[in-house]
């Protein structure tokens, strides 16, 4: 049962939750700056181009191979700890790229640090707040974390300009396409170190659903065992179809976008990759509303607007202009924030009842990866098979509506209790 709503959280509370939200912030914020010196390494060395891509490849694996196991390690720990930890992997990580190591397995190794950090960020939520806080906290956790892909694009971009990098170092005699992406890697690892820092005044929560017995075997069955429970119980079914559906088309609609940028628009690769700013833009806005007027309790009400969301990109292909295009792409991501938010608190509140905040977040994790998987995939493989990209925005816009459709009509009669 949810709790009777509470009173304000204390002063004590909401500095915890502030801290929580400025390590997450610094960390992603360093994850996505260093997606981008990575690239600048492998151009210095002239990688094969679909290296860059495949960079986020090996980051994604991480999540799906390591699912059984970072969430009782999240669960049997106090969560800042695991949060500290799992940062610590990261900064080891930057430190073997800047120190020489392959930049697909260095951020392979950041990866690592990514998937142990995720079900501790959420899950410390579940342990902090009453469910009734969940939908806010959410919004204000999907927020930051969009303002950190934005401003880490624009960081990373920024740091691995030869000029930036010649003009602070006073050049230094090397190759400026090298002292570029070194030069933002050892910025990045500072961000790195915020984030550890921040994450010490992270208080100490009670221990959530430790596992009793911590043998593969056993690891392996619990994890199989959250698998079914979640997709067997109706509101977790709910959300995590929802949330792993968004994830998926999400990423497959960033080089949807790219590609059709480049036809409709004419834009080059530089501009077209600017226009996931106006979606981020979007999805804070949508995040904001649903944290404002949606409640736990009304959590399923929200899946007509990602039927909405499928149609869209399928308007997008009649736009020739910027500013209209503009508008839809921000119209996109208000519509999947204002879903989404409430998903992933409905998740954590089923998630933490059934098995342990952690073990939930994991599972969504693995599932919403290998949806990141699957769905880029089968857009590689249309793109391969030569489809005019027109074709493809309808066949991805009319998937999302018509599953979203599904989903709704199973769930739209239940109610969170």
């Amino acid at each position: 049962m949810l709790r009777p709503a509470a009173a304000d959280p204390s002063p004590s509370v909401n500095r915890a939750f502030y801290t929580i939200l400025s390590a997450q912030f610094l960390s992603a914020l360093a994850d996505n700056a260093l997606l981008f010196a990575a690239i600048g390494l492998l151009l210095f060395f002239s990688a094969p181009e679909w290296f860059s891509p495949l960079l986020q490849t090996v980051f994604v694996i991480a999540y799906i191979v390591l699912a059984p196991l970072v969430g009782p390690f999240a669960d049997a720990l106090p969560k800042g700890r695991v949060m500290l930890i799992a940062n610590a992997v990261k900064f080891a990580g930057c430190l073997t790229m800047l120190a020489g190591l392959h930049p697909l397995l260095a951020y392979a190794i950041v990866g690592v640090g990514a998937a142990m950090y995720s079900p501790a960020k959420y899950g410390i939520l579940t342990e902090l707040l009453p469910p009734e806080k969940l939908i806010v906290a959410n919004s204000w956790m999907e927020g930051t974390t969009v303002a950190a892909i934005v401003l880490g694009a624009i960081i990373g971009g920024a740091l691995i300009n030869p000029q930036l990098a010649e003009g602070i170092l006073f050049s230094i005699g090397l190759d400026s396409r090298l002292i570029a992406p070194k030069f933002a890697i050892v910025a990045i690892t500072s961000l790195y170190l915020g984030a550890a820092i921040v994450n010490l005044f992270i208080p100490r929560l009670p221990i959530d659903h430790k596992l009793p017995n911590r043998s593969p075997l056993f690891i392996l069955h619990d994890f199989w065992h959250s698998f079914k429970l979640l997709w067997r119980d109706p509101l977790g079914q709910v959300s995590l179809a929802v949330t792993t559906l968004f994830w998926g088309v999400g990423a497959t609609l960033r080089l949807l976008i790219i590609a059709w940028a480049a036809l409709n628009l004419k834009f080059g690769l530089d501009q077209a990759t600017q226009l996931t700013a106006a979606t981020a833009f979007g999805i804070a806005i949508g995040s904001v509303l649903a944290g404002k007027f949606v409640s736990l309790q009304r959590a399923v009400s929200v899946l007509p607007a990602g039927i909405i969301l499928g149609f869209v990109p399928i308007a997008l292909i009649w736009v020739e202009s910027l500013v209209p295009a503009l508008l839809l792409l921000v119209l996109a991501g208000a519509l999947a924030g204002y879903f989404v938010v409430p998903m992933n608190a409905l998740l954590q509140h089923r998630g933490h009842l059934l098995m342990g905040a952690g073990h939930s977040i994991a599972q969504q994790n693995f599932n919403e990866n290998i949806s990141i998987l699957l769905l880029t995939g089968a857009y590689a493989l249309m793109v391969r098979a030569d489809w005019h990209i027109h074709t493809i925005i309808w066949i991805f816009g009319l998937f999302i509506s018509c599953v979203m459709t599904a989903i709704w009509l199973r769930h739209r009669h239940d109610v969170v209790h």
